[in-house]
């Protein structure tokens, strides 16, 4: 089951000051060193992603909590960390046009960890697979912006990546990991986090939106200039459309979808390729947001084969309200995420002062 909840990422612009910066590369080098002797690299993967943890780290490294500055810097920072620092794992990708970089920062990174050619494309096809998914196949409205790949050794990998909505001015952040990772289409995240739930999201990969992942696969097997155009194609003004036979909240659903936005060549391409399945048809370039919900539009009204319309994001706080809104304070798992990074910090090689500070603003999530 994916873990979910509300963090408060409001959107701050600008950058990070360079003497917090390298700040906060100091402390990290000394803390991830400590982590990776004491619980492997395999298992720092995991920490990463997790969002509690995640949080934490950013937490006691002395940015703002409640920033979505909080994602982009700290992978900004371990990203520098893992360059300058042999521990096994490194990362790639970052922020705007660093995130472009990502898969040729892939075959780069991959010589000094010993990956194999198949292991590369692997972590290049996990990359590309985890931005489109939270692009086109989670529709509520954030546009990725941000995205970094951590690879260790081995070929195991942990994704964080964000998306802005420029209608609310907030930000989303995605976690995902290989490890039990069964699909990339269903089910796939260790965690989502942002701080407004929205209403009538296309989710393609909650778990009863199965059916309908599987109609639209049939719909591109199936010749989609057959099964799928005459539905969405613009009629003459004359001429009824399907949606004058939609509920208005059918309608509100897929208002979006305009045969100028479905990209029919990608479909055709698609047809041609003859994918297997619904992240196969994913995965061919050019299948967007439009497409996606064009596909969903068809397999719910014609086939009715239903998507799941909920927010992935359930709406509920980092560890709970105080006054037991909407459920009490979740403590142990706020002390478990802060207890490992407590633990580095005190056998970490700091001068007292700069513990001391640490523990204090890690000390605040208690608060």
């Amino acid at each position: 089951m994916r873990r979910s909840g509300v963090l408060e990422l409001k959107l701050h612009y600008g950058t990070a000051p360079q003497w917090l910066v390298s700040r906060m590369v100091r402390l990290a080098k000394v803390i991830f060193r400590v982590m990776v002797d004491e619980l492997g690299v395999e298992e720092l993967l995991v920490r990463l992603s997790d969002p509690l943890f995640f949080q934490a780290c950013s937490n006691v490294l002395g940015f703002d909590w409640d920033s979505s500055g909080s994602t982009t810097v700290t992978c900004g920072v371990l990203k520098d960390v893992f360059r300058e620092e042999d521990l096994g794992i490194k990362a790639a990708g970052g922020k705007g046009e660093a995130s472009k970089k990502t898969l040729e920062e892939i075959e780069t990174l991959s010589e000094p960890l010993g990956l194999s050619t198949s292991r590369v494309e692997e972590l290049k096809y996990a990359s590309r697979m985890t931005a489109k998914v939270d692009s086109a196949a989670i529709q509520a409205g954030y546009q990725i912006y941000h995205h970094t790949l951590f690879m260790a050794e081995g070929g195991s990998w942990v994704v964080v990546q964000q998306g802005l909505n420029p209608a609310t001015r907030t930000a989303r952040r995605y976690h995902w990991q290989s490890r039990n990772l069964k699909s990339f289409v269903e089910e796939p995240h260790s965690g989502i986090w942002g701080e407004k739930v929205h209403k009538q999201v296309l989710d393609m990969t909650a778990q009863e939106s199965g059916e309908c992942r599987k109609t639209c696969r049939d719909l591109v097997v199936d010749n989609p200039d057959k099964t799928l155009r005459p539905y969405l194609v613009v009629a003459p003004p004359s001429q009824q459309t399907l949606e004058g036979w939609l509920s208005s909240v059918a309608a509100a659903k897929f208002y979006r979808v305009y045969s100028g936005k479905v990209n029919w060549q990608a479909l055709r391409e698609a047809y041609e390729v003859k994918p297997k399945d619904f992240q196969e048809v994913l995965a061919v370039k050019g299948i967007g947001p439009a497409t996606v919900r064009g596909l969903a539009l068809v397999s719910q009204l014609i086939y009715g084969a239903k998507p799941s319309w909920k927010d992935p994001l359930r709406f509920s706080f980092a560890f709970g309200g105080k006054d037991g809104v909407p459920f009490p304070v979740r403590k142990r798992a706020m002390e478990k995420a802060a207890e490992y990074l407590k633990q580095a910090v005190e056998a970490a090689e700091l001068g007292r002062k700069d513990k001391l500070d640490a523990l204090k603003r890690l000390g605040s999530l208690y608060s």
